[in-house]
């Protein structure tokens, strides 16, 4: 089977055409090296996706015919990814989001220049 057509089918990504150019950007390799989309997967192939920013580390179990449930994933990859890449992502999000606490109304000007101090990190 296509590595691309496989990669759609374990919804790594929403649609072929996605995961095809994702190939041809470079950002699927196996040992190393980046796949083109046409390339054959077989079982026990370990992939590298690069999802910006998690970097996804994936092992083929099986080969499928057509797209399968998000239940059924599990049976066809094992995902091997490191707990530190999706702690990584984590704190990346935590940091873009700053908590305001809910029904204070809208921020003062003071507020909104300390809250621009804090993200161009000018504590």
């Amino acid at each position: 089977m296509r590595v691309d057509k496989w990669l759609w089918c374990v919804r790594i990504y929403k649609t072929r055409s996605i995961a095809a150019e994702a190939c041809d950007l470079g950002k699927v390799t196996r040992d190393g090296m980046p796949l083109k989309p046409s390339k054959e997967v077989n079982i026990g192939d370990v992939l590298t996706v690069n999802l910006n920013p998690l970097k996804k580390t994936i092992k083929v179990r099986q080969i499928l015919k057509n797209r399968v449930g998000a239940k059924d994933v599990s049976e066809y990859m094992e995902d091997m990814t490191p707990q530190a890449e999706y702690d990584k992502v984590k704190m990346m999000h935590d940091m873009m989001f700053e908590k305001r606490d809910s029904h204070i109304g809208r921020p003062t000007k003071k507020d909104r220049r300390s809250i621009e101090r804090f993200k161009n990190g000018d504590f």
